[in-house]
Formats: structure tokens, C-alpha cells, sequence
């Protein structure tokens, strides 16, 4: 049976593992920079290695010489050029860390987490000219724990995803088609890269939303408020079993047996981490100011 010819768009480790089971790529388009905290791998697959053909489209020709017979992608951050796309005659793949149609986009994390909802997963699907939009081939649930963040979400996905990618690509070798289903009709909207205004705490919501807001951002791009004159970004946040003073309003904080906390639309929330544009906050330092 001969090798399958795979041409790779994504981060290195997702080269790396290809190779890793038996599976080197004849040419790898890598990301043009590791997204924040993915690791990069030492060892390069030892077809080529390559610049983004949308950015120098003369790479084209240089892939076509490749012959690749299939593309998969894992986190690569641009569009793939159509004409890449229609170039590989088994298809286009591409595996996104939701269970689709549930959000689509570029921040799925984010969303399923501020949403409150407590099952996400990872999808392979056919790559099309449309974002996250083709036949679902294979999907794999991944529950969602009270304590995750952002970050923790995006790393225990990665796994699952890579063996959707694996098992897809042998199934491939060994002469499988892999149309996929359509997607159904799904109301969710676009998981689109949070705003300002998103990341700025409403704290007239209950305290388990704040909190899914904190967890949502953390570590990158952060949950922000402004305390006083003092703006920060709050990384890491708890409940506050003590019922805040009588007479507080949302968003003013007090000296709870615990920690400094904030009164919510209900209930109240400990801080436990924050940051400004010059490193880590101390909290007891900023309320002793903003109290004073």
C-alpha cells in the first residue's frame, strides 16, 4: 500500500504527531506563529516546509509538485486558499475544538464556557470555502469541567483532536472515502473573537455568571474592571460563601473572612488573581488605595 500524500496547515505539533504514527506529511504549511501558549516541536517533518501560499501565491506551484492526494489542517489561523482546497483530489480536513454546528468561529472556548455549558468537544470536517461549515465526518464529546478556563479547555482538547486527525488519515491509507454528513441547521451564534465590551464584567449578573465571564477569558485576553481609578484584569476568581455587607451595590467590594470580594447582580464572588498592563496585582495593596 503506498504512503498517503499529505499536505499539513497548522501548528508543528500537529505535523510532529503525523509523523509520529507513520504519517509524514510531503509538505507542511506551518502557522506563521504559534498561538499564545501551543507548544512548537523541535523536529520538523521531512517533506517540505513551507510559507503560506494566500501570502505568496507562487508557493502554489511548489505544492502541486508535492502531489498531495489529501490537506489537513489543526489550528491554522488563516483562510486556505479554495484553489488549495480543490486541489487535493480525497479531500480537505480540518478538525475544530467544538462539536459543530455549536460554534462556529475562531473562540469557540470562550463561548461554551461564558454560555455555561458543560459539554464541548472536537470535530472533523470537510473543509470548504465557508468557515466551519462542511460535512461532519467524526466528532468526540469532551465534558467541560466547573474549573476550567479558557487555556485548561483549549489543552484537553487538543488530544481528541489529533486522534480524529490519526484515525482519519489511516482510514484514508487504506482506501476509505470519508464524505461526512451535512451539518444540521444550528441557531448558535458565531464564536467570534470577544470585544471590549464582552470582556468587561457586568457585575450586575449573578456571581456564577461573572464567574463563567473571569473563567472564559482567563489567561488571554483577560476579564477586565476598573476599581476606583485602578483598571485590571481579574485571571482567577472563587464563589464567596459570605453574603456581602447590607447596603453594598454591584461591583463595590469589601473584606470578606476569605479574601477581598465583589457584590454581584446575586451573590458575590472572591478575587484570587488579577493583572495590569504592568504584571500581577496585589489585591490587598489596590483595595487599601481604593477604599482609603
Amino acid at each position: 500500500m503506498a504512503p498517503l500524500r499529505i499536505l499539513y496547515f497548522g501548528v508543528p505539533l500537529g505535523a510532529e504527531v503525523l509523523r509520529r504514527a507513520g504519517l509524514d506529511p510531503v509538505a507542511s504549511v506551518l502557522a506563521p506563529r504559534a498561538l499564545p501558549g501551543r507548544r512548537r516541536v523541535a523536529r520538523r517533518s521531512r517533506g517540505l516546509v513551507l510559507g503560506d501560499p494566500v501570502v505568496d501565491p507562487s508557493l502554489r506551484r511548489v505544492l502541486r509538485s508535492a502531489r498531495p492526494e489529501v490537506l489537513f489542517s489543526f489550528f491554522y489561523p488563516r483562510r486556505i486558499d479554495p484553489a488549495v482546497l480543490a486541489s487535493v483530489e480525497r479531500g480537505a480536513f480540518g478538525t475544530h475544538p467544538s462539536l459543530l454546528p455549536r460554534w462556529r468561529g475562531p473562540d469557540p472556548y470562550y463561548w461554551a464556557i461564558r454560555a455555561g455549558d458543560t459539554e464541548t468537544g472536537v470535530t472533523l470536517h470537510r473543509l470548504e470555502g465557508t468557515y466551519d461549515t462542511g460535512p461532519i465526518v467524526a466528532r468526540a464529546p469532551v465534558p467541560i469541567a466547573a474549573e476550567d478556563d479558557g487555556w485548561s479547555l483549549a489543552k484537553k482538547l487538543d488530544r481528541p483532536a489529533l486522534r480524529l486527525l490519526i484515525d482519519a488519515a489511516k482510514r484514508l491509507e487504506a482506501g476509505a472515502a470519508l464524505e461526512g454528513k451535512a451539518q444540521p441547521p444550528s441557531d448558535t451564534p458565531w464564536a467570534r473573537r470577544p470585544t471590549d465590551e464582552d470582556l468587561a464584567i457586568d457585575w450586575r449578573e449573578p456571581a456564577s455568571a461573572v464567574l463563567r465571564a473571569i473563567r472564559a477569558a482567563s489567561p488571554e485576553p483577560g476579564a477586565t474592571a476598573v476599581f476606583g481609578e485602578r483598571w485590571v484584569e481579574i485571571l482567577r476568581a472563587a464563589p464567596c460563601a459570605e453574603p456581602p455587607p447590607t447596603g453594598l451595590a454591584p461591583a463595590e467590594a469589601w473584606r470578606s473572612a476569605e479574601g477581598w470580594a465583589v457584590r454581584c447582580g446575586g451573590g458575590a464572588v472572591r478575587l484570587v488573581e488579577a493583572r495590569d498592563a504592568h504584571g500581577p496585582v496585589d489585591l490587598e495593596a489596590l483595595f487599601a488605595s481604593v477604599c482609603d
